[in-house]
């Protein structure tokens, strides 16, 4: 099975990183796509990297979204970079 294409990064208790979760289920769901989450507080290189913009979305390794989900923007990049190759 390939590598989740999406990662999520966020913490425990943030409402922002459930919000962004429920969307990020919601997409995999409809498009068969698969998700890998990291807590910010157990990494700490995402920590030092991404600390002040969680919850923060990356597509194919590269940094997609953050604080928000966009739903139809993370379904356009992943249709996209499916077209196109991964990038």
């Amino acid at each position: 099975m390939p590598d989740p294409r999406i990662t999520l990064i966020g913490k425990p208790g943030c409402h922002l990183c459930d919000d962004a979760r429920a969307v990020i289920e919601r997409v995999c769901a409809d498009t068969g796509e698969s998700f890998t989450e990291h807590d910010i507080l157990q990494e700490p290189e995402l920590l030092a990297a991404y600390a002040e913009q969680i919850p923060v979305i990356l597509v194919d390794g590269k940094q997609h979204d953050y604080w928000r989900v966009d739903e139809q923007r993370l379904r356009t990049a992943l249709s996209r970079r499916r077209l196109f190759g991964r990038r």
